[in-house]
């Protein structure tokens, strides 16, 4: 049990935290746990690219595959922008982004920080307006050309972060009464 979550872990530190669902699961850390398991094979990040593929052969020792197309294409790099003109302040995508990029009020303009965008595209169906594009940010750069060990830490962290917090803030079933941590729970990372 131990050495599996090991393995996880090691597997997980080589995907780019993204957190995009394309390869099927809901954020990185499950698809690292599918892949130690046996349960998914290693071809499915498209923001990894081939050279993802390459370093989870090697972690694995699975044969390297081309990029399962089902799950998308190797790209450039993306980030989410915001037509502030035809924002109507839902706040979906804020819901939607994995990472907390997106700020903004309900009824009020959103806006992306960029920097921290990880092109994860899950922000672009939730709009209702369609006031979300994409921008390439990396030219004709893709996969791990395109995305650091830097950039994919702190989008991990983000991404703990922000799950932390909305775990945190989920209604309890009483009465409308927010949940409190308990006394002994873990804090969410610094």
């Amino acid at each position: 049990m131990a050495d599996q979550r090991s393995r996880a872990a090691r597997i997980l530190a080589a995907l780019p935290q993204t957190q995009c669902q394309r390869c099927g699961y809901p954020d990185c850390a499950a698809y690292a746990q599918a892949i130690a398991d046996g349960q998914a094979a290693i071809n499915q990040c498209p923001p990894g690219g081939a050279e993802g593929v390459q370093r989870l052969a090697a972690l694995t020792g699975q044969p390297a595959l081309p990029l399962n197309p089902e799950h998308g294409a190797e790209g450039p790099r993306h980030v989410a922008w915001i037509d502030e003109a035809w924002c109507i302040g839902c706040t979906l995508c804020i819901k939607a982004c994995p990472v907390d990029c997106i700020v903004g009020g309900n009824k009020r303009m959103h806006t992306v920080i960029e920097a921290q965008c990880t092109g994860c595209e899950l922000c672009i169906p939730a709009c209702p307006v369609d006031c979300i594009a994409l921008e390439n940010v990396t030219g004709t750069r893709t996969g791990w050309a395109a995305w650091s060990a830097a950039d994919a830490d702190s989008a991990r962290e983000r991404y703990e972060f922000t799950s932390c917090r909305r775990k945190r803030m989920r209604p309890s079933t009483r009465k409308g009464l927010k949940r409190r941590p308990k006394k002994n729970s873990p804090a969410c990372p610094s």
